[in-house]
């Protein structure tokens, strides 16, 4: 018994430090959604083309380690642990990856291309619904971290 708790404390232990990596991703996406947001002068197309491109870097990155190794991980966890999370994150899953496409979607209006002054309008009345979305996704992601996750945090430890 003291082995499969301590191969727990290994097994989830690193999750926490991957989620705390992540979230420090998140807040460099507000930093950089927040200083785009902020702007109000469109004439200056190419410096904000760079402001939109350095955004959509950090979100393409964001999103990708999001369902590429944390969700994957708390899917894991809640399999291992068997209490009930395997559903919620059935059900939350799907959402969270319609503001995944939303994300795509918004890096793909750039894709390489010269803007002009209209297009960077477009772009910014896109960059208030993709805050929206992000909003959303940043709430269920908690939601799935407090409750695949962190709930599990004091079993794991106490398990050393």
């Amino acid at each position: 018994m003291l082995e499969n708790c301590r191969n727990a404390r290994e097994r989830w232990g690193g999750v926490s430090e991957l989620i705390d990596r992540w979230l420090k991703e998140r807040q460099e996406l507000l930093v950089q959604y927040c200083e785009l947001s902020g702007e109000n002068d469109f004439s200056q197309t190419e410096a904000l083309r760079e402001k939109f491109v350095r955004l959509c870097e950090v979100l393409v990155d964001y999103v990708s380690a999001g369902h590429f190794e944390i969700y994957e991980q708390l899917i894991q966890e809640a399999r291992e642990f068997n209490d009930g999370g395997l559903e919620l994150a059935a059900k939350l899953y799907p959402r969270i990856a319609q503001t995944t496409e939303t994300a795509l979607n918004f890096n793909d209006r750039l894709d390489g291309k010269t803007l002009s002054e209209s297009d960077v309008r477009r772009l910014f009345d896109q960059l208030s619904e993709l805050g929206e979305i992000l909003e959303s996704r940043f709430e269920m992601e908690d939601y799935l971290i407090e409750h695949l996750h962190n709930v599990h945090a004091d079993e794991v430890m106490s398990s050393a």
